[in-house]
């Protein structure tokens, strides 16, 4: 029986991601699982570019995630929903972090999409491919 379903979302994708928090919403739903839902800001301070940030900078764009990720969720899967789901903004590598949140949630089941970006990434995008080969429990992937 699946406890915790965790979804990853693209914030920069809304409308292609749309498809894979309606899925993870839908399994959840089959064993009236807790949803998680979380997107991951990149790590400025790790880059050359980070010289260029402060740390407010990356609590700024984290909370400005949140927002946009309430948002989202509540508009796509509705407001009560989304008064259930948990809302997790990361900061680091997109597999990292989804992989280190389904282990601190001790998911069942990871939902991630996979988009067909270009003919080098026809089998599965980059994120996606590392969770399932590096996850522990069952993962999901959402064609789009």
């Amino acid at each position: 029986m699946i406890q915790t379903v965790l979804c990853a979302f693209d914030l920069n994708r809304p409308e292609e991601e749309t498809a894979v928090l309606i899925t993870a919403k839908k399994l959840a739903d089959l064993d009236g699982a807790q949803l998680d839902v979380i997107t991951v800001v990149p790590d400025f301070g790790a880059t050359i570019i980070g010289a260029y940030f402060e740390a407010h900078d990356v609590e700024t764009a984290k909370d400005r995630a949140l927002e946009d990720l309430s948002e989202a969720v509540g508009r796509i899967i509705g407001a009560e929903a989304n008064k259930k789901a948990r809302h997790i903004v990361a900061v680091g590598s997109v597999y990292e972090e989804v992989l280190r949140a389904a282990d601190l949630s001790k998911a069942d089941l990871i939902v991630i999409g996979a988009h067909r970006l270009d003919l080098k990434d026809y089998l599965l995008g980059p994120n996606s491919a590392r969770v399932v080969r590096h996850s522990t429990c069952s993962v999901y992937v959402v064609r789009s």
